[in-house]
């Protein structure tokens, strides 16, 4: 069945979309050497988390494919978009969470790309991690998308108050890692990880695909 499947249905690169050989594993050889790793621009603190990590920087093949995963109905992405979180995950913050959640979407914006983004890639990281996950967070009400904004100042009014708890018993005295798509000033990371500390969590740590590099 799964020569079938891969026969009807044969295995593309998320970053270039040539379908993969044989050899290859969710990612193509080539993309494995010429993606944007971010390196140590790939670590950043923020207002209320301790450290967000990034295998990417959001530029080039990078960012065609993540607006391809969130726009473009290529959920499939994830698999290999979560390898990557996990590697850098595992090196820059083993021992430094209990359990995995997400960012959450809007409802609005759930019903029209009909499934979270965020969530694939939590799941999946987490599926590699062998770590627990929950939905700790949720949206209160749609706010027009980050990307729109230009400046820290009119992001993080944006999502402040945007995000609730749900269930703080569940992360209570617990560190909890977040993760989302992409990170460039932070508000929205810093906004919900706010929101777990104040309900009870003993930190906050944050994963994401790609990063842009941080200007102070």
């Amino acid at each position: 069945m799964r020569r079938l499947i891969r026969l009807l249905y044969p295995p593309k690169c998320p970053f270039c979309e040539r379908l993969l050989q044989k050899e290859e594993t969710l990612i193509c050889a080539e993309c494995r050497r010429s993606l944007p790793y971010a390196g140590a621009a790939g670590k950043r603190s923020g207002r209320f988390f301790s450290l967000c990590v990034s295998p990417l920087l959001y530029r080039d093949k990078a960012r065609a494919a993540l607006l391809r995963f969130k726009f473009g109905s290529r959920s499939g992405s994830a698999a290999a978009f979560a390898d990557l979180m996990a590697e850098r995950v595992e090196r820059d913050l083993a021992g430094k969470y209990d359990l995995i959640t997400w960012v959450p979407v809007s409802f609005l914006r759930l019903r029209r790309r009909g499934y979270s983004q965020s969530r694939i890639l939590a799941e999946e990281t987490a599926r590699l991690l062998g770590a627990e996950t929950a939905a700790l967070l949720r949206k209160r009400r749609y706010r027009p998308p980050q990307s729109r904004l230009t400046g820290a100042a009119a992001r993080a009014a944006n999502v402040s108050g945007a995000f609730a708890a749900i269930h703080p018993e569940r992360f209570l005295g617990k560190r909890v890692l977040l993760i989302d798509d992409v990170v460039t000033t932070g508000a929205t990371l810093s906004e919900c990880a706010r929101v777990l500390l104040t309900e009870g969590a003993s930190g906050v740590v944050c994963a994401t695909l790609c990063c842009r590099p941080h200007r102070p």
